[in-house]
């Protein structure tokens, strides 16, 4: 491949006479994609060997912030064709917004002002965006899976059989391989109906050569000792089950404590309860068991799992424990922020145990890992939180989510376009499907020449052909077209508040002596006056003695308990040149900042 390659054909395929297949309104090809940049942030660990086609090659592990598309587009000059296993638990269309429970840290007692709920996402789509978002992502996927590889979408009743049937389209309706019934008992609860009580998981292969280890340890179960076989005791005590092939006469043995290959719906993993210790408070996270069946199953040891929805990072915690590679995104900095805390803590323990033994054979954990920035974006925590930020510094009259507008400002509709991405045609091509072209219709026939539209679309920097990519996808009206480019305007507005820091150098130590993240405090109604202490308001504190303007590499990871408090003050090593600091909030938020000895 080559190296300055910026953009990338996607395989088209042909409509299949007999084969059924999905439309919606505004479904679009999407046959080609760009390559972007990714700048690396953060680097924590080292790098491990791996022998890949007869050679020593070295590997650390990835995480991305930015939006999964542009990132997989990142993706395809490296990896195209290289990854073992796509896990994926995308959004469901739930109609519902998902919120996180903030609270001070150290709090015996919570009420309104040392809690409050975050919204961490929104699961609320208009029209058929959603299968288009689903479409595109889905065949960039396929792109990256090698020939041996599989892809496991994880979802539920809300979109489970339109999903199914652009699985069919993309990956071909000949790779289907299990559709995995996930069932349990938590939650799903109604007067109404009966309850909800299980998730669907769709299996799909690259190709007909696809690894497949259903009998690695991880993922058997027990033999039922109550089927047609007869169960029999070995002169070592141990159980089995016979059967004898009525033609060949060959008898199997089937030992009842090795188990077997689960079935197609799973009944013995129960979904996280509330009090569950593998729980930190990020919506939707699903448990270690599912994740862990999955990656034993579809991977070989040394595997590369690739999760580009990552939430709370569980498929890269799994992963990091079984001995595979990984690489995760997602969009929302509360993700990269929890599952970076949740590596390191992980990462620590590995390191520790495998200390203890002599490796020998053994293959290697691959606990180190990087962050990278997609496209040189790193703005807003979150969509819903830009969507709110921006309606605010923009004094726009908000509609309700899921509508075709974001809301109204001095007589214009307003759409805000993706952020943490530049806005391309593409993304136009969406906001045109959905359209009223009906009322277009009826005021250009009772006042020929009359503006149909005055839009003002709202971006994070965009395409040089932004305007007259829509002008023209709208020849046939008259439309009143204004673009609002924030990374542009930006200085210009108050978006949010920032954080404010006192650090000191005290007798050869590191002292923070104050920190007061105003965005945090605003949502709490907090003053500084009223702050006990300013460590029940970090999350962690992150200190590279020696950094070289350019990457992070923490020597100081402070990540205490959901009960404890970062200590904030640290001891310098003798060697420190110029000393960066991170401090992360309660929102995720962080603070970095240097400091010279």
């Amino acid at each position: 491949m080559n190296g300055e390659q910026l953009s990338f054909e996607i395989e088209k395929k042909e409509p299949i006479k007999g084969f059924p297949e999905l439309r919606w309104t505004g479904k679009r090809p999407f046959t080609a994609y760009s390559y972007f940049p990714a700048q690396l942030r953060e680097r924590y660990g080292g790098e491990e060997e791996i022998i890949t086609g007869g050679k020593s090659q070295p590997w650390i592990n990835r995480l991305y912030w930015g939006d999964n598309l542009q990132v997989m587009g990142h993706l395809l000059r490296e990896f195209r064709g290289k990854i073992d296993l796509i896990y994926i638990d995308p959004p469901f269309d739930s109609k519902a917004d998902y919120k996180k429970k903030i609270q001070l840290r150290g709090q015996a007692v919570t009420n309104d002002s040392t809690a409050f709920e975050e919204k961490q996402y929104g699961d609320i789509w208009t029209n058929d965006e959603y299968l288009q978002f689903m479409y595109e992502r889905l065949l960039l996927m396929k792109e990256l899976l090698s020939d041996k590889g599989s892809i496991y979408l994880h979802c539920d009743w809300h979109k489970s059989a339109y999903l199914r049937c652009i699985m069919d389209e993309v990956f071909g309706a000949d790779k289907f391989v299990n559709e995995i019934v996930w069932c349990y008992s938590i939650g799903g609860k109604g007067s109404r109906f009966f309850g909800r009580k299980h998730d669907t998981i769709l299996l799909y292969s690259k190709t007909s050569d696809y690894y497949f280890n259903g009998y690695d340890v991880n993922v058997v179960t027990t033999r039922k000792t109550n089927s047609h076989m007869r169960l029999k005791t070995d002169a070592d005590g141990r159980q089995y089950q016979e059967k004898t092939d009525k033609k060949s006469g060959k008898v199997y043995k089937y030992y009842v404590d090795e188990g077997k290959i689960p079935e197609d719906y799973w009944i013995d993993i129960e979904q996280l309860n509330r009090e569950d210790g593998e729980r930190l408070g990020y919506p939707t996270q699903k448990p270690e068991a599912v994740i862990k069946r999955i990656i034993s199953a579809s991977t070989p040891p040394n595997g590369l799992v690739f999760d580009c929805f990552m939430g709370s990072g569980t498929t890269q915690a799994v992963a990091m424990k079984l001995g595979r590679r990984f690489i995760g995104a997602d969009i929302n900095l509360g993700a990269i922020q929890t599952t970076t805390k949740r590596l390191i803590s992980l990462a620590a323990e590995i390191d520790k145990a495998q200390l203890a033994i002599i490796k020998g054979d053994e293959p290697p954990k691959y606990t180190g890992f990087e962050v990278f920035n997609v496209n040189n974006y790193n703005f807003f925590r979150n969509p819903v939180e830009a969507r709110q930020l921006l309606i605010d510094a923009l004094e726009i009259q908000p509609f309700p989510t899921g509508h075709i507008y974001d809301g109204e400002k001095d007589g214009r509709m307003v759409k805000i376009m993706p952020v943490n991405r530049i806005a391309t045609r593409a993304d136009l091509e969406e906001l045109q499907a959905n359209l009223p072209y009906k009322e277009f219709e009826r005021v250009k026939e009772s006042n020929p020449g009359t503006v149909v539209l005055r839009l003002l679309i709202v971006c994070m920097g965009h395409e040089p052909d932004l305007k007259e990519g829509l002008l023209f996808g709208l020849v046939d009206y008259k439309v009143d077209l204004e673009i609002c480019d924030i990374l542009r305007d930006k200085t210009d507005l108050q978006l949010k508040r920032e954080a404010e820091v006192d650090i000191a150098i005290e007798e050869g130590r590191l002292v923070i002596r104050q920190f007061y993240p105003l965005n945090l405090m605003q949502k709490l109604s907090l003053d500084k006056e009223y702050i006990e202490d300013w460590r029940q308001l970090a999350e962690s504190v992150m200190i590279d003695w020696n950094f070289d303007g350019v990457v992070m590499e923490p020597a100081v990871t402070d990540i205490p308990d959901k009960k404890s408090l970062v200590k904030g003050i640290y001891d310098i090593p003798e060697d420190a040149g110029t000393i960066k600091v991170k401090i992360t909030d309660l929102l995720s938020e962080s603070l970095e900042v240097e400091v010279r000895v």
